[in-house]
């Protein structure tokens, strides 16, 4: 259900600021104790507000509020009401900046690996916004309003999301130096499958198809020591537990590990996804301006170059 117009005759700025407090916090009580009032306050306000659109702009989950879709084109409009009254308390030099919180779900080495370093910057760019990295072994929802931006492993096929390629990225097989100097090193990919002990992700497990990396090295091999986790997955690696593929920012950033048949990579790519409806909120599009700064200006740490 869409706002109706009936938004721009609103003229209670109280009633909005608790609903932005609301869609920020997703919590009565923590958008009350933004405000200095009670939560039976910030629902009051809130019923009023929906009674004066004639819409509900929030789901009541157990987790707390989840803007619904007339609350997300509500709330499209009223950040950016919030943004020019920044800037005129500010004396209209434009300095007050973006606040509430951005969350970005991203893979588990994406987040931990290459994108927690460029974090220093969208933090100094942006001081009063809070930045959610949500680095795991799966995805949060944008459908269900759980994140606000997803960098994902695949493009996806169905639901309210607009998606464009983030960047390609490569990966390779990496071992510890202490494991083939006792093991020796692989002569050909097929050696792999009987003369080495393989690392790698539980079939069964895998959250995005694209995970499937060693049918590409050689058809037929398995791992032998398996994890659901990427950052798992390397600390056996650096170990000296046996041979595994990891991306290329992780392996190549760590002196401990070394490329075996550097010469064969598997290419994949990161998606950068919003929700349609939320993607021209200001802190959604600093968000992808940043990821996609962020991926240009490192990019032979994600593509490097032929040794």
């Amino acid at each position: 259900m869409r706002v109706k117009p009936a938004i721009m005759q609103v003229n209670d700025w109280s009633d909005l600021q608790a609903f932005l407090a609301i869609a920020r916090a997703g919590q009565l009580a923590r958008a009350g104790a933004a405000l200095g009032v009670d939560a039976t306050t910030m629902g009051r306000r809130l019923r009023r507000l929906e009674a004066r659109l004639g819409a509900t702009l929030f789901e009541q989950t157990r987790e707390g509020q989840v803007l619904t879709e007339a609350g997300e084109a509500l709330l499209v409009r009223v950040e950016a009401m919030a943004q020019a009254a920044s800037t005129i308390a500010e004396g209209g030099s434009g300095t007050g900046g973006l606040s509430g919180t951005l969350r970005i779900s991203t893979s588990e080495g994406f987040g931990s690996w290459f994108l927690a370093r460029e974090v220093p910057q969208f933090a100094a760019l942006h001081p009063g916004l809070t930045l959610d990295l949500v680095a795991s072994s799966g995805f949060l929802s944008l459908s269900k309003r759980e994140a606000d931006i997803a960098v994902m492993l695949s493009r996806p096929k169905a639901g309210p999301v607009v998606s464009r390629k983030l960047s390609d990225y490569t990966l390779r097989l990496y071992a510890a130096p202490a494991y083939l100097r006792e093991h020796g090193a692989p002569q050909r990919p097929a050696d792999l499958a009987s003369d080495h002990r393989l690392v790698g992700y539980i079939p069964d497990l895998l959250y995005d198809p694209s995970l499937r990396y060693l049918d590409e090295i050689h058809p037929g091999l398995s791992a032998g020591l398996r994890s659901s986790s990427i950052n798992a997955q390397h600390r056996l690696l650096a170990g000296g537990a046996g041979i595994g593929v990891l991306p290329c920012f992780m392996g190549d950033a760590d002196p401990g590990l070394v490329a075996v048949f550097p010469e064969r990579r598997i290419l994949r790519s990161f998606w950068l996804v919003t929700h349609k409806d939320t993607q021209n909120l200001a802190r959604i599009r600093a968000g992808k301006d940043w990821l996609l700064d962020a991926v240009q200006r490192q990019r032979e740490v994600l593509l490097p170059p032929a040794d």
